[in-house]
């Protein structure tokens, strides 16, 4: 195995870890089923079963697996009560509500530009 020297200072040494941390997590969360997730949660608090009726076409184990990510980021809180059968709950955590914020933007943008995108993907598809 053959370990790779930093050669820079720490405070350079910081940033390449930090970049290479925010690539990671944007990885994580720009997908789609993420980014319902995060949208249909808002400032509610959801079970599974209703999270999955609200996300038209995810699957179970899409769901399963984005809130698993989106709890390893620190993004959802999902508490499970020791009731049988068992009922969990998701929640956005403070992180997850200001990533929400950035969604939000995301999504007045397609509206705002959606006619003009949909011009474009016609004449550009003719």
């Amino acid at each position: 195995m053959v370990t790779k020297q930093f050669s820079g200072s720490p405070e350079d040494a910081d940033l390449t870890r930090a970049d290479s941390l925010a690539r990671e997590i944007f990885s994580d969360v720009a997908n789609k089923w993420a980014l319902l997730i995060i949208e249909s949660l808002g400032e509610r608090t959801l079970r599974f079963r209703e999270l999955r009726n609200e996300i038209e076409g995810v699957s179970h184990k899409m769901l399963t697996q984005n809130l698993r990510m989106l709890e390893r980021n620190g993004l959802v809180e999902r508490t499970v009560h020791p009731v049988v059968p068992p009922r969990g709950e998701c929640t956005l955590t403070e992180p997850g509500q200001g990533l929400r914020k950035t969604v939000d933007g995301l999504c007045d943008w397609t509206h705002r530009y959606l006619g003009h995108i949909e011009a474009s993907r016609h004449r550009f598809d003719a």
